[in-house]
């Protein structure tokens, strides 16, 4: 009687440990996840007027450095410079306390840069406001330090999801891309209810979510072979994003020291270099640009460069926004030019491009898988997980993001435990740490 007894006991005990615990996330990730959510979607929607603004009214490009000068000003006046998603992860790694004044900042910032032009993406945005909130509502709620770095996670895969529709990715690209090589597993529930809720949150608020039509050959050999070739090229071009992404802040930070100088330098730049190409292709996040590559196969051949340079110069002068999309432009353009080198179909070797370049510039191999499931279904999904899997460990040690970590080395099964682009920003050879023998 007493074992049965011992054993009623453990088994409660469990129950409330494990049910208390699961009960307290519920109520933590449905707070985030419909703050976030209702917050994401504002955001979206004032993004997306901004661009149609700027679509209307294209002279609104002649006010890029004074719209510069107003980010630098607010960010200044919020306390915040200097801060950005590598603060974010830097949150989690370290257990820095996020300001709160760090969202409507970012908010601004981007929402200014997409009204007159600049070219940037919104994640990185979605990745700081929604880290910055969850972390703010687990202060609220009172949960402890490591309960903080969760709560922080769960956002950032919120407003991830919020603004892309993607919730498997948004969980997966939180919880395996701040130190790569590890799942923070305690993560997982928060992070999936967080991205559910917010997703749910951002569709009933009219955020439609990020879809293509993609037609994917049969399974082949020769089309495994040529897949590959096109992940290798891939990763080259995701290695070359996240250096002159790199290189030009190491440049203009240099040259330009004084912030109210460099953002309005950079907006002139822009100006010139948008007068220089004869379009507007690559001023704003381009989305459009992704979909006509992919949907319809066609793309020019030099715009994932010109995108690039636009994207590089936007960033570093101090512009907002993020580099996601802007590598899915990258991504789509190229492939749909070199896929038909290959011998795939154009909208196909977008798609792929898409997905090897993403992977490359975030080291998030299977984030980057579900997100092609996400958008383009799963039809094609031994194809893509063997481009994403190719350009992860082809794309070596470089990332957009310098306070990532790998944990692991991509070549053999040793721990590393390095920053990316721990090495200096014109200097790309893998630090000493890193050369495998």
């Amino acid at each position: 009687m007493e074992r049965y007894q011992e054993g009623f006991r453990r088994l409660g005990q469990r129950l409330w440990l494990y049910g208390g615990s699961f009960g307290k996330w519920l109520a933590v990730s449905a707070v985030i996840g419909l703050a976030v959510g209702a917050v994401g979607a504002v955001f979206h929607n004032c993004v997306h007027c901004a661009a149609e603004l700027w679509a209307e009214y294209p002279w609104l490009l002649w006010c890029l450095p004074l719209a510069g000068l107003a980010i630098v000003a607010f960010y200044r006046l919020m306390g915040v410079e200097g801060q950005g998603t590598n603060t974010i992860i830097d949150a989690v790694h370290e257990d820095n306390r996020l300001s709160w004044r760090l969202p409507p900042a970012i908010f601004l910032g981007t929402v200014l840069t997409h009204l007159c032009g600049g070219s940037a993406g919104r994640e990185g945005a979605a990745l700081q406001i929604g880290g910055a909130i969850g972390q703010g509502a687990g202060r609220l709620l009172r949960l402890d330090q490591e309960d903080l770095r969760v709560a922080t996670l769960s956002g950032m895969a919120a407003c991830f999801s919020a603004l892309f529709g993607t919730p498997l990715t948004a969980v997966v690209f939180a919880i395996m891309g701040i130190s790569v090589g590890v799942m923070y597993d305690a993560a997982m529930v928060p992070c999936l209810l967080s991205a559910l809720g917010a997703y749910g949150v951002s569709t009933l608020l009219g955020v439609a979510p990020t879809r293509f039509a993609v037609d994917v050959p049969a399974l082949a050999p020769v089309t495994f072979f040529q897949v590959s070739v096109l992940a290798l090229l891939c990763a080259m071009v995701s290695i070359l994003f996240c250096w002159v992404v790199h290189s030009t802040e190491h440049l203009m930070v240099r040259r330009i020291p004084n912030p109210w100088l460099r953002v309005a330098a950079g907006g002139v730049i822009i100006i010139a270099l948008t007068y220089l190409v004869g379009c507007t292709d690559y001023n704003g996040a381009g989305m459009e640009i992704v979909a006509a590559a992919i949907e319809t196969g066609t793309a020019k051949p030099t715009a994932f460069l010109w995108n690039l340079l636009f994207t590089a110069v936007t960033l570093a002068a101090g512009f907002k926004g993020g580099e996601v999309v802007p590598s899915f432009f990258v991504g789509a353009a190229f492939g749909c030019v070199a896929g038909p080198l290959l011998g795939l179909p154009a909208g196909f070797g977008a798609a792929l491009g898409l997905v090897s370049v993403f992977c490359g510039v975030t080291n998030c191999a299977i984030a980057s898988i579900f997100l092609s499931v996400e958008l383009f279904g799963a039809e094609g999904l031994l194809y893509f997980a063997l481009a994403c899997g190719l350009s992860y460990f082809l794309s070596g040690y470089t990332g957009l993001y310098s306070s990532q970590t790998i944990l692991y080395s991509k070549l053999k099964a040793k721990f590393v435990n390095a920053q990316v682009n721990s090495h200096a920003a014109d200097d790309m050879s893998p630090p000493e740490e890193l050369v495998l023998k």
